[in-house]
């Protein structure tokens, strides 16, 4: 029987041909690694999963309709054709279409939901309230039964174990997840119980992590009155629900550590304050303790005043009674000239040299010629000390 002897070449040329005939055109998901953009345009990479990986070429005529941009680590669904590189007997994928999937989606989702919300102002910086310095009440929405809760309350034990804490226990994985968180930060809004909230869960997968990325959620965020500090999954991970609340903290025990001050370093702050304070009000104290005895020394006894103004009083009345005096006493002098006056004028002087005054008695008429008179007329005579009774007869 003879032996059929295959060249290299021949071999992978068959191999070639019937990878290609059994496998005409498939769909595979994997992870893009190893990815190599040369000039030329075209794509190479290899395709893996948890156990395996291929290599992979897309020529550029395919990658014109890319909608999304290849890269290392993205989750992927390509359209495929198995075949063989000859040159080499390389066992390869030459890919038709691409298309991002799990992961892959979900950033597509999650780019789309950012720009979104960017455009709205969602993240702009003055909206973010501020933490209270000492919260009364904490209130914290996560898994009652996960590694993040444990973490939280241990931190906040360490750190200030006096301030009282709510827990309001929701799913925080899974489709149900996005309405539960939802629900808690509205009642909690609705109580009012706590002045603070951590929103938190330990790490996961972006699809571990993705009900922080619902736009309901962020929007929930968004509307709180409360002060949200979130620490969602680790360091690495940042899910629209950081972009939106209030303070990022890297961590759940990070969280934690946001909200409390450390009770010893709370307490000496509040000694160095309350020692500031008692300097403040004594040196106030004493400044307005100099200012009363300022005034005091300004403020006169009533006494002295009611005695100043009675010697002020009795020097007026003196003043006064001696202006009466010299106006009654000008007054007098003025009189008694003006009785020398009228004396010297008087009809009474003269009567007093030995005059007298004629008038008639039926009118009073003062006689001044004997034709102002006829016999029988009745006369009255003054002389300096009475009247006398005359009848003219002639």
């Amino acid at each position: 029987m003879s032996k059929v002897v295959f060249s290299v070449s021949e071999l992978n040329l068959a191999a070639q041909k019937l990878l290609e005939d059994c496998f005409p055109s498939i769909w595979v998901e994997g992870e893009i690694s190893n990815l190599a953009r040369p000039t030329s345009g075209h794509l190479y990479f290899s395709l893996k999963d948890q156990k395996a990986q291929i290599r992979c070429a897309m020529f550029r005529n395919r990658t014109i309709g890319l909608a999304f941009q290849p890269q290392n680590g993205l989750l992927v669904q390509i359209e495929a054709k198995v075949s063989l590189y000859p040159d080499r007997g390389d066992y390869q994928l030459i890919v038709d279409k691409m298309e991002m999937a799990g992961d892959g989606l979900l950033r597509k989702a999650y780019e789309a939901l950012v720009a979104t919300l960017k455009k709205e102002g969602l993240f702009e910086e003055k909206w973010k309230k501020p933490l209270p310095t000492l919260p009364r009440q904490i209130g914290i929405i996560t898994s009652p039964t996960g590694a993040a809760i444990r973490d939280i309350l241990s931190v906040l034990q360490r750190r200030f174990p006096q301030i009282p804490i709510i827990l309001y226990p929701t799913k925080v994985q899974g489709n149900d997840a996005k309405f539960e968180i939802v629900k808690a930060i509205e009642l909690a809004n609705f109580h009012q119980a706590a002045d603070i909230l951590i929103l938190a869960r330990g790490g996961g997968s972006l699809e571990d992590l993705w009900p922080f990325n619902e736009e309901m959620v962020a929007r929930a965020i968004f509307a709180s009155t409360l002060p949200i500090v979130t620490g969602i999954g680790h360091e690495i991970d940042f899910t629209i629900a950081d972009l939106v609340g209030d303070r990022r903290a890297p961590t759940p025990s990070a969280a934690a550590e946001l909200v409390v001050p450390l009770q010893s370093q709370w307490l000496k702050q509040f000694l160095e304050l309350e020692t500031r304070l008692i300097n403040a009000i004594t040196k106030y104290l004493q400044h307005e303790s100099q200012r009363l005895d300022w005034l005091i020394k300004r403020i006169r006894h009533p006494g002295h005043q009611i005695a100043q103004q009675i010697i002020i009083l009795t020097s007026l009345r003196t003043r006064f009674y001696n202006a009466i005096r010299q106006y009654l006493k000008q007054k007098a002098f003025v009189l008694t000239n003006a009785v020398r006056t009228l004396e010297t004028v008087s009809p009474l002087a003269t009567l007093n040299r030995g005059y007298a005054i004629v008038s008639l008695k039926s009118s009073g008429m003062i006689v001044r010629t004997i034709k102002e008179v006829s016999a029988g007329d009745l006369l009255e005579v003054r002389v300096k000390d009475g009247v006398i009774s005359a009848t003219i007869n002639d």
